[in-house]
């Protein structure tokens, strides 16, 4: 038996390789390993930056773009306070930084409405409106790809590496986030501050003299971008006060504003943390004005209605600019219109309180539902994650309740903070520290992955599979959700290469002006249906409202195809 267990030692083994342990086998793989996770977040952002600018670089100017963009130009030229003041400037600063690179021509002399200047600096001033837009939409792609490290970092504080990768690879797979990260709008930069500003408020329990000031600084570019994010001052401002009260209880407070108070102290420091927060981001808003025209002159393009009442005086007594003021008013009086809705087949005029939460369910993927829902209750529930929930929950929850409020049923980018802290509670999910916890979340993640990539690069019209994909979209929702105008485009390289010649007939829903892309279009509404032969082309927004005469001329039709899965194509 001893013999049995005696190593032989034979010519070969002692002329040949050493045949090394399995240990000391992986030894140069762990060695080297700390370059994998910035090689993993490398990847991610990098197929995230592709897919952002092919969809940037496809899609024609959506609704809301042309009025951004030409409010920028005109911010960079005139230094005036003129168009888009339900707005702040912050937001489309961002967006002058890519339109100084395309230098555009300009005419400052042209009169209109916000809507009309953007379509003449797009389409009647010798632009190239693709070169325009691409530039325009390239700082909003960057800072888009910067609030992926913010979601890495802050998920690695829940459950380390593993969970921050697994944050940020949801994040730079949502079609949602992908959609408006890749347009010149206000929705994902407003986004993108609000989650740093939460982090940092994080980041304050420790060092509250360094991150209490940035905290208000995000909170105020967040509120200097669009107002919809007012409703996080008072959270956010909460927040500080709880980060002071933690940092003055560990005892590790680097801040000490005041002299000792006794008893008192905790309070006076969460007070004083509160008020700095704040007090820095009124000044944030003051300086994005300022930095438009430094003698802030205000003289809109259009009428400011009047708003009276509560919400009238509560926008005089905020301490902001007069034009920002004004920005409330224009706000307040929109929220007073009568919008139309559609929701699962249902058109409708007011606003639905569940809609937001509704249109949600269908355009988040399912394994980011399932992972964002999971870690939000770890943070709730167990203790090692308790301390973050306030950070990560309270601000979405606080906004999708206002938002849900609303009169606008017109998208879920009313709500895009909801996808991006969902990627960050989703870290959460990996707090069991099982190996069936691991693996489960790594099948959620890869199928998050692979609907996304199945959707490029349509992303707007995203839907989960649960729902149809996003060929079914179009009869589930409506408006910013699958149609914004940005298929125009699209449309004129399907009519080029398979309908030449044909008489077209064009309902279409969008900013764009389809003579400029080689479409000869009239208006099927225009003339007595029996005259209406041909091609058909709506815009599936102009679909779900049909009513009248449209409706009969499309049920008149045979389908025949579509266009990006927002325009749909009839045989009359």
């Amino acid at each position: 038996m001893a013999r049995a267990h005696q190593q032989v030692l034979t010519p070969e083994a002692t002329t040949g390789p050493v045949r090394r342990a399995p240990a000391d086998r992986y030894a140069r793989l762990r060695r080297h390993r700390g370059w994998l996770p910035p090689l993993l977040v490398a990847l991610l952002l990098g197929q995230m930056a592709a897919a952002m600018v092919t969809t940037a670089v496809q899609q024609t100017p959506t609704i809301d773009e042309p009025v951004y963009v030409a409010t920028a130009t005109d911010y960079l030229r005139e230094h005036r306070l003129r168009y888009n003041p339900e707005h702040p400037p912050l937001g489309k600063l961002l967006i002058a930084a890519g339109v100084a690179v395309a230098d555009p021509h300009y005419d400052p002399s042209y009169t209109g409405t916000q809507g009309e200047v953007g379509r003449h600096l797009l389409y009647a001033s010798g632009n190239d409106p693709g070169r325009l837009m691409l530039w325009a939409r390239l700082p909003v792609i960057a800072l888009t790809l910067l609030c992926g490290l913010v979601v890495f970092a802050f998920a690695r504080d829940l459950t380390g590496t593993a969970g921050g990768l697994v944050a940020l690879a949801l994040y730079a797979f949502s079609p949602d986030v992908i959609a408006h990260g890749s347009l010149a709008t206000l929705d994902m930069p407003a986004v993108a501050l609000l989650l740093t500003a939460c982090r940092l408020a994080w980041l304050a329990r420790r060092r509250p003299a360094r991150y209490l000031p940035l905290t208000g600084a995000a909170l105020g570019a967040a509120v200097a971008t669009k107002m919809s994010a007012l409703p996080a001052v008072p959270v956010v401002m909460a927040l500080a006060a709880l980060s002071a009260l933690t940092a003055h209880r560990s005892g590790g407070v680097s801040w000490r504003p005041l002299p000792r108070l006794g008893a008192r102290r905790p309070a006076v420091s969460a007070l004083v943390a509160a008020v700095v927060v704040a007090a820095v981001a009124v000044a944030v808003v003051w300086a994005a004005y300022l930095a438009v025209d430094p003698r802030l002159r205000f003289v809109p393009a259009e009428p400011v209605p009047g708003v009276h009442g509560l919400r009238g005086r509560l926008a005089d007594l905020l301490p902001v600019p007069r034009a920002y003021r004004a920005g409330m008013r224009v706000q307040f009086h929109l929220e007073d219109y009568p919008w139309q809705g559609y929701l699962f087949g249902r058109l409708y005029t007011g606003s639905l309180w569940y809609y937001l939460p509704a249109a949600l369910l269908v355009k988040t993927p399912l394994g980011l539902l399932a992972l964002g829902g999971a870690g939000a209750v770890a943070c709730a529930a167990r203790r090692r994650l308790r301390p973050v929930a306030p950070y990560l929950l309270a601000v979405p929850g606080v906004l999708l309740a206002a938002a849900m409020t609303g009169s606008r049923d017109f998208g879920t980018r009313y709500a895009l903070f909801v996808p991006v802290f969902l990627a960050v509670a989703a870290a959460g999910a990996l707090a069991p520290r099982r190996r069936w916890a691991r693996a489960v979340t790594g099948a959620l993640v890869l199928w998050v992955a692979v609907s996304s990539v199945r959707a490029f690069p349509y992303y707007l019209p995203y839907a989960n599979e649960a729902f149809g994909g996003p060929a079914n979209t179009h009869r589930l929702l409506h408006d910013s959700n699958v149609d914004w105008g940005q298929d125009l485009g699209r449309l004129a390289d399907r009519l080029r290469e398979r309908y030449p010649g044909e008489r077209v007939w064009l309902v279409y829903k969008g900013s764009g002006v389809p003579s400029s892309y080689g479409i000869h279009a009239a208006d099927p509404r225009s003339v007595p249906p029996d005259r209406v032969h041909g091609l058909l082309v709506v815009s599936d927004s102009a679909v779900a409202k049909a009513r009248g005469r449209l409706a009969e001329l499309i049920a008149d039709s045979r389908p025949i195809g579509e266009v990006g899965h927002s325009i749909s194509l009839y045989r009359r």
